[in-house]
């Protein structure tokens, strides 16, 4: 096989964020089908106007997050596999050499979609543990009939079947394309030491200089983890924000389970982020540290460039979840009584800011200390 567990394994940010995303949409759904079976038994208009209301924020919910989730997932799976492809150039230009076809070649890549059956299912299967719970506080009051937990097959194809078919399909399809090249193309080694590396440090302006143009230049060529900073940036700060106005606008079990949702969203992610943008600059840091460059300056220009690209995403979740809960309070709920008015909390803000700058910073610190163990030795011998 050439594909093996190992390297599924390492897709676990796209199981994570698929395992968070069926997670929510399928206590929502499930709950939306549950509670339409019971609409002809309501028969005041206030639980007639709540049962509007719940049936509006599920749909909302499934749309909105659902979405969202969705497309970070396939981003990923795609950054998955183009890394995959870029860092086994060699031996899948061998196996084209001998005779195998893009096709042939690219069918291996199915079990990328294992990744996500397995997200995909411990969130089908989390939902249903939750689902007593979270039925109980949707109807905390009674206001609607007594709601009975049923399962639907059209759930389970939705948010477990069909995502497994569908990344599997489109792991093959976009692997054929990457492979749509040359065998020569794939064999040689594309990794060029740029000329101003070469030379050594003649004074601190000019090192600050080199290390600065490189940081530009490794933000630039790594877009797509720009795009999981951001992401991983836009999930800490929407969720924990919106987890602390969890308690007056919905409950508190609510507010934990965003929480929960966003940190290990966020850690997941940055940590993939930081992770391969360290692999995938080795032979950079490996050539820096020849010549001189510090641990501090070496860090500086891998990962210092992504410092104002997570704050950028910090800024994104905090409009985002001011918007969201605005258009739940004033559209969703705004002809149900006993809703607080919603009013941008800036001490929250706050308070996830810094404590988003302290996480930030201590993943950044510890990261840079793995940079210290990369061996020069082992690079050069490569």
């Amino acid at each position: 096989m050439l594909i093996g567990m190992k390297n599924v394994s390492k897709l676990m940010g796209i199981m994570v964020i698929s395992c968070c995303a069926v997670l929510v949409c399928t206590m929502f759904l499930n709950f939306y089908l549950d509670v339409r079976l019971v609409k002809d038994e309501i028969t005041s208009e206030l639980a007639m106007m709540f049962y509007d209301a719940q049936v509006s924020t599920a749909k909302v919910v499934c749309l909105v997050s659902g979405g969202c989730l969705l497309i970070t997932s396939i981003v990923m799976l795609l950054f998955y596999i183009k890394h995959y492809i870029d860092t086994h150039k060699k031996e899948l230009g061998i196996l084209k050499a001998l005779g195998y076809s893009n096709l042939e070649v690219a069918a291996n890549f199915w079990i990328f979609g294992s990744s996500a059956f397995l997200g995909t299912a411990l969130g089908f299967g989390g939902a249903f543990l939750i689902m007593p719970r979270f039925y109980a506080l949707q109807n905390e009051d009674k206001i609607l009939p007594e709601l009975t937990i049923r399962f639907h097959p059209a759930v389970l194809f939705y948010f477990v079947i069909l995502p497994t078919v569908g990344f599997s399909a489109l792991a093959i399809g976009y692997a054929w394309l990457k492979l749509k090249k040359p065998v020569l193309a794939l064999l040689k080694n594309d990794f060029q030491v740029s000329a101003r590396g070469k030379k050594r440090r003649e004074d601190k302006s000019r090192a600050c200089s080199f290390v600065d143009d490189l940081k530009r230049n490794t933000l630039k060529s790594k877009k797509a983890l720009a795009f999981f900073v951001i992401f991983a940036s836009f999930c800490f700060s929407s969720m924990t924000q919106m987890s602390f106005s969890m308690k007056d606008l919905a409950s508190e079990m609510m507010g934990a389970m965003m929480l929960a949702i966003g940190i290990v969203l966020a850690f997941t992610t940055m940590a993939l982020a930081v992770t391969t943008a360290i692999h995938g600059n080795t032979k950079t840091i490996a050539m820096m540290r020849v010549f001189g460059y510090s641990r501090k300056e070496c860090c500086r220009a891998v990962l210092g460039g992504y410092r104002p690209v997570s704050y950028i995403g910090f800024a994104i979740g905090t409009v985002y979840q001011y918007a969201l809960l605005r258009i739940m309070v004033d559209i969703v709920f705004r002809d149900m009584e006993g809703i607080p008015a919603y009013q941008f909390d800036f001490p929250n803000m706050f308070l996830s800011l810094a404590f988003f700058i302290v996480v930030y910073e201590v993943m950044m610190f510890v990261y840079s200390e793995k940079i210290k163990m990369i061996s020069v030795k082992e690079i050069m011998l490569e």
